[in-house]
């Protein structure tokens, strides 16, 4: 729920900035304005603020499994979200780090792992 009030409120400050410029005939600073505004917004949430409202206040975010690998395991050390997965091709179990904006993101290999018993 938060996502969406932040980018509501994003999308909206850009449209009143633009409206305010082209009201008064200046359509070109109306619209570089909104475009920074937009993009400070999108750079501040998926920098910043993406596991933020995740984890703190309910947001919304999506994560895919590399095809091939099972998941077996996702917990938060502060405010970075780790995933374990589990490569059955390797017999390895892989943590994987999502921090801010995915710049940093730890890795560790944990090689001759059976988490999973045959079926």
């Amino acid at each position: 729920m938060i996502t969406y009030l932040y980018w509501t409120a994003i999308i909206i400050s850009a449209g009143a900035i633009f409206a305010l410029c082209a009201k008064n005939d200046k359509w070109k600073i109306g619209t570089i304005l909104a475009l920074i505004v937009l993009s400070a917004g999108w750079s501040a949430y998926y920098f910043s603020l993406q596991q933020i409202f995740v984890k703190r206040y309910g947001g919304v975010m999506t994560l895919q499994v590399p095809e091939g690998q099972y998941h077996i395991l996702a917990t938060w050390k502060d405010d970075n979200l780790w995933i374990e997965n589990f490569d059955p091709a390797t017999n390895t179990c892989i943590f994987s780090e999502y921090s801010k904006g995915n710049l940093l993101q730890g890795r560790v290999t944990i090689k001759n792992c059976k988490p999973i018993p045959k079926m």
